[in-house]
């Protein structure tokens, strides 16, 4: 009998986890292993956790002591690696299992294809095209079971066996596929764009990802950091959350060179990955630096008519400050010169006068890699106020696939 490993770190939201896996000791026909870790949780999870081992032997339990939290980029990894079954499925503590979803999840799967479950979720996020949009309750005591099992099994009659392409969680993969590019980036850890860099990183490396429509979850949502009950309010982004997306969404743009992109149903679309280097002139503010230092690969800092003490003291309180949030070593990316031999080799080089930048010259940050691909060829292009020096069209996304190489 088809058996999976489910794969749930929890951190202090004890109610859901224990909504989840009742669905799943309820829902499913099998006796599936529940791969759990308690991320320094205060809510008495640890404590549940353990209870719950010692009657349910299909349960796996770790946990973090502290003194601060892993977050799910790396429990994610512990866990799979300590799975017992070769299909693992990430999970979250907030979602609820529906009869047959492990069904569908087998009917499907196989070496290089990863299987996104349908979510169906209350509308506290934006609709979209790959998901059911149904308010049956934002808290495990609100949830209308019956009603929301009647809506499944009717939608099921109505199935024309369509898969659709994308992925999110919940996921399905097998162990040694996930290990074989060697699993999420720690870049992104605690949370927040981990999902989309390992995505990106599974669509270069060739995988298939498919939905399938026969198999639900119910999903409360972000009941881990953004909406965490012990945190913030249901809809209201926590500070915590705020902070860490926009690390993590810097640090994704540092990687792959451009934001997060994928299509109306969230399979990734992903950029050519240019290996680009920034020359400023006329730098005067530190602002400058945080807006333009992640969009490259090699910042030049040419400050020829400024006295050195100010550079270095622009550079030096950047570096300060952002350093702390970056495993990138931003010592060597920002480097200031004084004479053109000391540009280093890159493929683009995209010189910014910092005295009349605009914010079109900015704007254009967002789509350079797409604008550098769609250019007639190797040569020196003048758009807005920015000159683009294009010496190579070789691109390197697929280095990225493999955090082993």
């Amino acid at each position: 009998m088809n058996k999976m490993s489910f794969i749930l770190p929890s951190r202090d939201n004890l109610k859901y986890l224990k909504w989840s896996y009742q669905s799943i000791r309820t829902n499913l026909k099998t006796q599936h292993e529940i791969c759990m870790y308690d991320d320094f949780s205060s809510d008495g999870t640890w404590e549940w956790m353990t209870g719950i081992s010692k009657i349910d032997h299909n349960v796996k339990i770790f946990r973090n002591e502290g003194p601060t939290r892993l977050g799910h980029t790396l429990l994610y990894d512990e866990l799979i690696k300590n799975a017992s079954n070769e299909v693992v499925m990430i999970w979250h503590a907030d979602m609820y299992a529906f009869p047959g979803l492990d069904d569908a999840i087998f009917k499907n799967i196989s070496r290089r294809k990863i299987v996104s479950l349908t979510r169906i979720e209350p509308p506290l996020h934006p609709p979209g095209p790959e998901k059911i949009t149904q308010d049956w309750g934002t808290e495990p005591e609100q949830f209308d079971q019956n009603a929301a099992k009647d809506f499944v099994e009717d939608f099921k009659k109505h199935y024309n066996g369509q898969m659709t392409n994308g992925i999110f969680a919940p996921w399905a993969i097998y162990k040694t596929d996930f290990q074989s590019i060697g699993g999420h980036d720690p870049l992104f850890a605690p949370q927040s764009r981990e999902d989309s860099d390992i995505f990106n990183r599974f669509l270069l490396a060739g995988f298939e990802l498919v939905q399938t429509w026969e198999g639900f979850v119910y999903h409360m949502t972000c009941r881990g950091s953004r909406f965490n009950p012990n945190i913030t309010t249901v809809g209201q982004a926590s500070p915590e959350w705020l902070a860490q997306n926009k690390r993590s969404e810097r640090n994704f743009i540092r990687k792959w060179g451009s934001h997060i992109k994928h299509d109306d149903k969230l399979l990734p679309v992903v950029s050519k990955k240019y290996n680009i280097e920034f020359i400023l002139k006329n730098l005067f503010a530190v602002e400058i630096l945080n807006i333009l230092e992640p969009h490259c690969d090699k910042l030049i800092i040419d400050n020829t008519m400024t006295p050195d003490f100010m550079t270095d003291h622009l550079i030096e309180s950047y570096i300060k400050t952002e350093q702390l949030n970056t495993k990138f070593d931003l010592k060597s990316k920002i480097i200031e010169y004084k004479t053109n031999d000391a540009i280093p080799y890159a493929d683009v080089i995209v010189e910014f006068d910092c005295s009349n930048i605009k914010a079109e010259d900015i704007s254009l940050l967002s789509v350079l890699p797409e604008m550098i691909t769609d250019v007639s060829g190797i040569g020196v292009y003048e758009i807005e106020n920015l000159r683009v020096k294009i010496l190579s069209l070789e691109s390197h996304e697929k280095d990225l696939i493999n955090l082993k190489k």
